[in-house]
């Protein structure tokens, strides 16, 4: 039993093709870009329209971003095992400063702050490992230093400063030990899980894995580990009737504690949601797990939530959920496009390039909207995607349809905090008019289309045996985010979207097709080292692109003035190209095709330039573009009356990222 949330990162960075000057930007009275930290930048995100929910609706954010944040240590500890003890020590030097030489506590906290970024030690994207900037021996003095300023760093009875960082050294100092997070591109020879770093698995080979597969009761919430010789699911729940904890049981109750305080101030759907929720918390049943999922699909509140075990990106397998947790509420003023997109699913289905025996002939309409997210964590935060589709069962699909939403706030706030410059770098002269004029229209349509249509479109051979999910196996992710994004660049020069008000016009389409392009161009900026591409969103991009270059030859280099770009050469020819790509790719995932998907990424989306790598890096460097954006959260802060009860919720803008990190540490004090 699978469930994948899909989550749009790639499109933000393929269509964002705009570039940072000095950090902070403000925008009017308000500050976007916070800081920038390496290639990395913080972006302050704002929930505008909070203040127009009713109490009830509040009250329940309230709680539900309680509830996000109490699940946000399991996320680091599902990215590493030490990787909790790790940022102990890291919250301890970067609340004490007082002492430490200023030099040395900033490189100390610039790698505390792309360490809470990622939720760990390793690069979400790239998933390779990145290392302080300072000397081990430097790091234990601030360490002591900091202790002796009153900071907890998480010592054991007995344990001293030396002997916990001697033991911890090669795991934060060492960039050769257990270098990838999760090894997604193997060498010849190597076992994915034995040089993955992830905390999924413990003692298990991937043949051993894939084995047990077919009688797997959790795979998606669970670690896998060997014991005795026998493979072993340890299953993440809270326990309770009769049934034992399990992993994580401490994060799962107090997650539970803050449903169940939300549940008497919301809907009666959204209630009998959050219940189904909290049964399989305590039981860590998959099939509690589905009926949640039913419920969730079946509502469309204007406050809503993610919070579980979802993606499994983080597998290389394609296996385990990683856990994320999140609460938004309905952009009204930007929601109706997606409404009017959602309903005409099947018009769009109709016309989709694959075989009649791949079509829906009624699907579902979709939950669609457009929203504003309040706070992520885990998978959600402080990274967080631009639009979410979920879940990815394809009988749910089939069944239910599926919920899909475009996070405004977070696009907005990425377009304020870096601004137009990137454009005049990456996209050619006769294209930047176009570009700055029509960006920020294509970008939520393509992510709408992506979302909406993509991820929800399509099924599988009537006679296939199993989810395509367990037959496509380490290629599904890739895939799945490659057909996605092809539905989305085929449909837009379809005029439903002009009269729908999405796009201006088939000049804004041609803008979107060009600016694709680039993006393949432009994201090889995040492959610092190595020449393959690990994550699948990155994958699915360049597939697309390399395909037509190579394949159809729509799309050529060209070189103006000693500088790279990628021109299309042919609109109408890429157009019949994705077409041709996205008949292929849905009668993978229709038939379960393993080999043919496999040929497929390995040819055309793995490999990358370094050459034409090194030179998109220097330009970025040149004019200070950010590889990667991360988000400081709106805080909610609950007025109550002298009874104790909750008469109004405010938002406030935390002092810093910083500040707001430490203060999801201390919410729900983990020892």
């Amino acid at each position: 039993m699978y469930f994948r949330k899909t989550l749009t990162y790639s499109l933000i960075a393929g269509l964002l093709l705009i570039s940072c000057g000095e950090a902070p930007r403000e925008t009017g009275l308000r500050t976007y870009a916070l800081e920038q930290v390496g290639s990395t930048m913080i972006v302050q995100v704002y929930a505008d329209g909070f203040d127009d929910l009713t109490l009830p609706e509040m009250v329940t954010a309230y709680y539900l971003y309680r509830a996000a944040v109490a699940g946000r240590d399991i996320t680091y500890d599902q990215h590493h095992k030490n990787a909790l003890e790790i940022r102990k020590i890291l919250d301890g030097i970067a609340s004490h400063p007082a002492g430490i030489d200023p030099e040395v506590y900033n490189k100390i906290l610039d790698y505390t702050k792309l360490f809470w970024v990622n939720n760990g030690m390793y690069n979400n994207r790239t998933r390779e490992k990145f290392v302080p900037e300072v000397k081990f021996e430097t790091f234990v003095e601030a360490a002591k230093t900091a202790q002796e300023s009153g900071a907890d760093i998480g010592l054991k009875p007995g344990e001293s400063i030396d002997e916990k960082l001697q033991a911890l050294r090669a795991a934060i100092f060492d960039p050769g030990f257990e270098p990838l997070l999760a090894n997604k591109s193997p060498k010849p020879g190597e076992d994915v899980l034995e040089t993955s770093a992830n905390n999924l698995y413990e003692g298990v080979t991937a043949d051993e894995a894939r084995a047990f597969q077919d009688i797997a009761k959790n795979p998606l919430n669970s670690k896998l580990i060997k014991q005795g010789g026998q493979l072993i699911e340890l299953v993440y729940r809270a326990g309770g009737g009769g049934i034992p904890p399990g992993m994580y049981a401490n994060e799962l109750l107090n997650i539970i504690r803050e449903f169940e305080n939300a549940m008497p101030f919301t809907t009666e759907a959204q209630k009998k949601t959050m219940s189904e929720l909290v049964t399989y918390f305590h039981t860590g049943d998959l099939n509690d797990f589905r009926n949640y999922n039913i419920a969730w699909l079946q509502d469309d509140p204007v406050g809503d939530f993610i919070n579980g075990f979802i993606e499994v990106y983080l597998d290389v397998l394609g296996q385990k959920g990683e856990y994320e947790g999140g609460v938004f509420f309905v952009d009204k003023e930007n929601t109706q496009p997606m409404k009017d997109l959602a309903e005409n699913a099947q018009y769009f289905e109709e016309r989709m390039p694959w075989d009649d025996m791949y079509k829906q002939s009624k699907p579902e309409v979709p939950v669609a909207n457009s929203i504003n997210l309040v706070v992520g964590t885990g998978g959600l935060g402080p990274m967080s995607p631009i639009g979410i589709n979920l879940p990815n069962e394809q009988a749910l699909r089939e069944t239910y349809g599926s919920k899909s939403v475009l996070l405004t706030n977070i696009t907005t706030a990425v377009s304020e905090a870096v601004g137009p410059k990137g454009v005049n770098e990456f996209a050619l002269p006769e294209e930047r008019k176009a570009a700055i004029q029509y960006g920020e229209a294509y970008r939520r349509a393509e992510v709408a289309m992506h979302e909406v249509i993509g991820h929800g479109s399509g099924k599988v051979n009537p006679d296939l045996q199993g989810d395509p999910a367990a037959l496509l196996g380490d290629y599904y992710s890739a895939m799945e985010e490659t057909r996605a994004e092809l539905v989305a660049l085929y449909h837009m020069f379809d005029p439903k979207l002009i009269e729908m008000g999405m796009l201006p016009n088939m000049d804004a389409a041609e803008a979107a097709y060009r600016a694709y392009a680039r993006g393949d161009l432009l994201q090889l900026r995040r492959i610092t080292t190595g020449d393959v591409l690990t994550d699948d969103h990155m994958k699915a991009s360049h597939l697309i692109v390399q395909y037509l270059m190579r394949k159809t030859r729509v799309i050529e280099k060209v070189n103006v003035d000693g500088k790279s770009y990628y021109k299309v050469t042919d609109i109408d020819g890429m157009r019949q190209g994705i077409a041709e790509l996205l008949s292929q790719v849905m009668r993978i995932k229709g038939e379960g095709d393993y080999d043919a998907i496999k040929v497929l990424i390995d040819t055309y989306g793995t490999k990358i330039d370094t050459e034409l790598r090194d030179e998109i890096i220097a330009r970025c460097e040149s004019i200070n573009y950010p590889s990667y954006y991360a988000f400081c959260f709106p805080e909610l802060e609950a007025v109550r009356n002298t009874s104790g009860d909750i008469i109004d919720v405010k938002v406030t803008i935390p002092e810093s990222f910083t500040a707001q990190q430490l203060k999801f540490a201390e919410m729900f004090g983990r020892n």
